[in-house]
């Protein structure tokens, strides 16, 4: 009986711990496209920048203030463009980080639309965009912005469906 409680509490052990450092989302629209589809599995490291900055590329979960059809605040997933401190310049479909030209081979149609002169990601927060351009709501819209560090709940580091692309996220 004693092996019994034992391992119960072995496995109690693990799963919290489990659940502490990983969250498992799904993927709920198309602004991600290419890079990640409607209904893919997901595991985020909510552990990632406890002993870590962000860096420029990683994928980001993030709590927004946009609601679901429930009136629920939505999660977002976007990849971070731009650092506390960083320059953009969004114009003629190109993305201009620090005074040099970003290549972008991961966006869904090679151009970034919208306007933006010279923005500096103000400190505490990190500037992101969807890699389908023209559908994603992300930092250049009003009702996302910039998003406070704080609400960041971890990096998008594998996908475990459809199975068929099983792998880690770039």
């Amino acid at each position: 009986m004693k092996g019994l409680i034992r391992d119960i509490l072995i496995a109690l052990v693990i799963v919290i711990a489990i659940t502490l450092i990983i969250k498992p989302t799904i993927v709920k629209e198309s602004s991600m496209q290419p890079t990640l589809y409607e209904n893919n599995y997901l595991l985020v490291n909510k552990q990632a920048y406890r002993f870590g900055d962000e860096k420029r590329g990683d994928i980001i979960v993030f709590r927004s203030d946009l609601e679901n059809e429930k009136g629920d605040k939505k999660l977002l997933i976007k990849r971070i463009i731009g650092l506390p401190g960083d320059t953009i310049t969004i114009g003629d479909g190109k993305v201009i980080l620090n005074g040099t030209e970003l290549h972008e081979d991961y966006t869904l149609e090679g151009e970034t639309m919208g306007e933006l002169d010279n923005f500096t990601v103000p400190e505490g927060q990190l500037f992101v965009m969807g890699d389908n351009r023209r559908v994603s709501v992300d930092s250049r819209s009003e009702e996302v912005g910039c998003v406070d560090e704080s609400r960041v709940m971890g990096k998008a580091f594998l996908r475990l469906y459809p199975f068929n692309e099983i792998g880690g996220l770039y």
